[in-house]
C-alpha cells in the first residue's frame, strides 16, 4: 500500500509499465503546468503513439471550459497520452470513450469500486450513498490535410489528458473546486498509485488496439453513462437547458428533450442530474 509521503520517480513508472504494448515512450515530470500541454508539444515535434505524460504536480492543469484541475503532489494520477489514430475527425470522441471507460475498468479491477461514467467525461464512485467524480478527462485534437483540397482532413493526432484523484484528501481543497472525491475517501484507505495506473494503461492497450481492428468502444461507453434517462439540466453557452437526456451518438454528443419537446443535439455541456 502506497505512503502518502510516497512518490513516483521515471525509474519506479518505467518499472510499472513494462512490458505494456501501447506504452512507447514516458515523460515523467516532478513539477509542470500542463501534462496536456507537454503532450501536444512532443505531438508537433512529431513524437509516435503511445506517448505517456506523467507528472506528480501540475501548475496550470485544467479541465473543460478551462477550469483548473487541483490536485496535491503526489496524491493523484496526473498523465496525457498521445493517439495517432487512422480516423476521421468526426470519430475522435471514440479516444476519449475508450480513456473513460479503461479508467472505470482500472478502478474496479484495483478497489473492487464501481465506477459509472457521467456525460460528457466524468467518472464516478460511490461515496456515503452517493456518487461523486473521481476523474475527468480532456481530450485536445489536432486536423491535418485541412490545407490540401485534394485530400479529406484527417487526425494528426489525439491527445487525452486523465486525471485520477487517488489519495486527494478534499478537505483541504480550495473553495473555487467543484465538489469531487477521491479513491482515498470512497474507501476509507489509501490506494497504491502505480498498480492502478498499470492496470489503467493496460486497459487503454487493450480497448485501442480493439478499436483499430474495426471494434467501437461506443455501446458499452453508452451503457455505462449513468446520465441517459435521467432528467438533467445542461449549462449550455446559450443557458441552462432543462429536460430529459435521450441518448447519445457516435460522436459523443448528448440528445436531450426539453420541456416543450423538442430535441437539442448537445456537443459538450455541463449536466446536472435532477
Amino acid at each position: 500500500m502506497e505512503r502518502e509521503s510516497e512518490r513516483l520517480t521515471l525509474a519506479s513508472v518505467e518499472r510499472a509499465l513494462q512490458g505494456l504494448p501501447f506504452v512507447h515512450q514516458v515523460l515523467f515530470y516532478e513539477r509542470i503546468g500542463s501534462t496536456n500541454d507537454v503532450a501536444k508539444a512532443e505531438a508537433t515535434k512529431g513524437a509516435p503513439e503511445g506517448l505517456v505524460v506523467l507528472a506528480e504536480e501540475q501548475t496550470a492543469g485544467r479541465g473543460r471550459r478551462g477550469r483548473r484541475w487541483w490536485a496535491p503532489a503526489g496524491s493523484a494520477l496526473l498523465l496525457s497520452l498521445l493517439f495517432r489514430p487512422p480516423l476521421p475527425p468526426e470519430r475522435a470522441s471514440l479516444l476519449m470513450m475508450l480513456c473513460a471507460l479503461a479508467t472505470s475498468d482500472a478502478i474496479a479491477q484495483v478497489t473492487g469500486l464501481d465506477a459509472p461514467l457521467k456525460w460528457p467525461n466524468d467518472v464516478l464512485v460511490p461515496v456515503a450513498g452517493e456518487l461523486r467524480k473521481v476523474a475527468g478527462l480532456l481530450t485536445e485534437t489536432s486536423i491535418g490535410g485541412a490545407d490540401q483540397p485534394s485530400e479529406p482532413p484527417r487526425l494528426d493526432y489525439v491527445v487525452v489528458g486523465i486525471g485520477l484523484n487517488v489519495n486527494v484528501d478534499f478537505r483541504t481543497a480550495p473553495t473555487f473546486i467543484a465538489p469531487a472525491t477521491s479513491l482515498r475517501e470512497a474507501l476509507g484507505r489509501p490506494v497504491a498509485r502505480l498498480p492502478l495506473l498499470r492496470a489503467l494503461l493496460h486497459a487503454v492497450g487493450e480497448r485501442y488496439a480493439r478499436l483499430l481492428a474495426g471494434r467501437s468502444p461506443y455501446a458499452e461507453w453508452q451503457h455505462r453513462l449513468i446520465t441517459l434517462g435521467q432528467r438533467v439540466v445542461a449549462d449550455t453557452p446559450q443557458g441552462p437547458l432543462a429536460g430529459l437526456a435521450e441518448a447519445v451518438d457516435e460522436t459523443g454528443a448528448l440528445w436531450l428533450r426539453d420541456e416543450a419537446g423538442k430535441r437539442h443535439h448537445l456537443l459538450a455541456a455541463d449536466v446536472t442530474i435532477l
